[in-house]
């Protein structure tokens, strides 16, 4: 015989009636952010216990349910009668008399809803509850019993009910069913379990207590630490009123109900631990420069860029070189204008990005290579493996499919992210100041030329003398002619020079702004939505935690 217990046992009391729906609640929000991703049978088993959280707790009253379980023949109804003080329920010794629960209701207490929600018809209202005030004991089929239905519904009722009370006798202590199928499935069940050695009267001296050490030696292997053996005779009325008093334990705090929601909800949120796992490794720098890079290559960024780099020369050339040949380049096709990226019109009203989209639709920037579409999908790839290493596989797998866009619609963002960036910048200074030399060389070079023309005409014609002036050796319409196409050419040459850095330093800020665009695409295709199923992952996680009383 065990000594005596009440039937809450431990440091760890009753949860509160609103830390026990913020726990189920938590529980909810990570079924609902977990999703597909939970175990679906774990999540089945989460999510009736939520719903029966809920609607437990929405039920007026404070009765306890107590629930007598046993198998055939352990004499549970006849235990049931006698506690009931008349006979409710039907005695069989062999046969299964019993397929439906009986409910005997101790107080006055309307307990019709709770009843309704156990569906629980056969009722019986105990006249003089005593110190029983509020128990309400349900007598279930054999849960042996040979009627599949009446096994099915002896487990409905023990879903519900708020204490177990298992029955048994020195015949059938140890049967498989009893403690495989009940006993240590419901090992974490103990601070509101009852085990009754029932018909000890059968027994010699000494044998109940060999049984009952037998029988708590069984119960300790199922798992069962916290736990209680009461021995009981119906026909000797031995053991009655110490069962009685565990009873009345349970009835005289009125927190059995939240000691079985709390436990059914912490044991929920255990079988969910597996589908989770620790945080997500998350999307690495490296990783998503790795991506950038691809896509770059993917929207032609380069072309773009050596586009960009040779518009600028052709430009500076076109502003700051010999004056008698830039004309020449003006038959040679813009870089950007090929590219149908060329929309710094001089004197054009500013263009929207809905402009772009709707007179331009795309650019003509050539597609990708295949190597290059191989490329994306295999960064994206990296950052899906990367970022879910170390969960489980159905995370695993979200975090990769979340990783992998689409490739027509990529495509399309891509080319609008390009379409979208400026890739013009401010006018170098110097261009101002080398057209102004060019021009006045220029003009140099041709008041020299002129000059020597008419003094060859006046020479010719035997006009007289043209009059000029000497500058050394050398007159100065020849110095005006050679030092202005001279110093033109020497001038052009470094603004050659000097386009070559310039276009270097424009592609270099231009390829800042694509990758920037691009990476910003990347970011909303690709890494948002890897974070986001990291974040889902964390939260599920949180709640599955906030469920099983932990803090971190």
């Amino acid at each position: 015989m065990s000594p005596r217990n009440r039937l809450r046992r431990g440091t760890q009391g009753a949860l509160t009636a609103d830390e026990l729906t913020a726990r189920a609640d938590a529980l909810a929000t990570a079924l609902d952010t977990g999703a597909d991703r939970l175990d679906p049978r774990a999540a089945g088993r989460a999510r009736e216990v939520v719903d029966k959280v809920h609607e437990r707790t929405a039920l007026v009253g404070g009765h306890t349910v107590v629930a007598l379980a046993g198998a055939t023949g352990s004499g549970k109804s006849s235990l049931f009668n006698a506690l009931a003080g008349a006979d409710v329920a039907t005695v069989g010794q062999r046969r299964p008399t019993t397929s439906t629960p009986t409910a005997a209701v101790w107080g006055s207490e309307p307990a019709g809803a709770l009843l309704d929600w156990l569906s629980v018809g056969t009722r019986h209202q105990v006249p003089d509850p005593g110190d029983l005030e509020g128990l309400v004991l349900v007598d279930l089929p054999d849960f042996d019993s040979r009627e599949s239905a009446n096994r099915e519904e002896a487990r409905r009722v023990l879903e519900l009910v708020d204490v177990f009370v298992w029955v048994t006798d020195p015949q059938k202590y140890a049967d498989a069913v009893l403690h495989d199928d009940y006993v240590a499935v419901l090992r974490e069940y103990g601070a509101v379990t009852l085990v009754v050695l029932n018909q000890v009267d059968r027994l010699p001296a000494g044998g109940q207590e060999q049984i009952a050490a037998d029988l708590t030696r069984l119960l300790e292997r199922d798992g069962l630490d916290e736990h209680e053996v009461v021995g009981t005779s119906t026909r000797s009325g031995a053991g009655l009123d110490d069962l009685r008093a565990r009873l009345h334990d349970a009835v005289e705090h009125a927190d059995a109900a939240r000691h079985r929601l709390g436990a059914d909800v912490r044991t929920a949120a255990g079988e969910l631990l597996d589908s989770v796992g620790e945080q997500g490794a998350g999307v690495s720098d490296r990783a998503r420069a790795e991506l950038v890079d691809a896509l770059a290559r993917s929207a032609g960024v380069p072309t773009v860029v050596d586009a960009v780099a040779r518009d600028f020369r052709m430009e500076s050339w076109a502003r700051t070189g010999w004056p008698f040949t830039r004309w020449v380049r003006a038959f040679r096709p813009a870089p950007l204008k090929r590219l149908r990226l060329d929309r710094d019109v001089a004197g054009s009203p500013d263009i929207t990005e809905q402009d772009v989209r709707a007179v331009l639709g795309r650019s003509s920037i050539p597609p990708p290579a295949p190597a290059a579409r191989a490329a994306v999908d295999l960064a994206a790839r990296r950052i899906g493996s990367s970022a879910g290493e170390g969960l489980p596989t159905r995370w695993a797998d979200a975090v990769a499919d979340a990783a992998r866009p689409s490739d027509a619609d990529l495509a399309d963002e891509l080319d609008q992210a390009v379409l979208r960036t400026s890739l013009r910048g401010r006018k170098p200074a110097w261009w101002a100041v080398f057209s102004l030399l060019q021009i006045l060389l220029a003009l140099a070079a041709v008041v020299g030329l002129v000059w020597l023309v008419v003094i060859a005409l006046a020479g010719w014609l035997q006009l007289p003398e043209v009059p000029t002036v000497d500058v050394g050796p050398f007159a100065m319409p020849f110095l005006l002619l050679v030092g202005g196409l001279l110093g033109g050419l020497l001038l052009a040459a470094i603004a050659r020079w000097l386009a070559g850095i310039g276009a270097r330093k424009r592609a270099a800020t231009v390829d800042k702004r694509l990758r920037r665009a691009i990476g910003e695409v990347g970011d909303a295709r690709v890494v948002e939505p890897v974070t986001q199923v990291l974040a889902e992952h964390e939260r599920t996680r949180a709640g599955i935690e906030r469920a099983l009383g932990r803090t971190r």
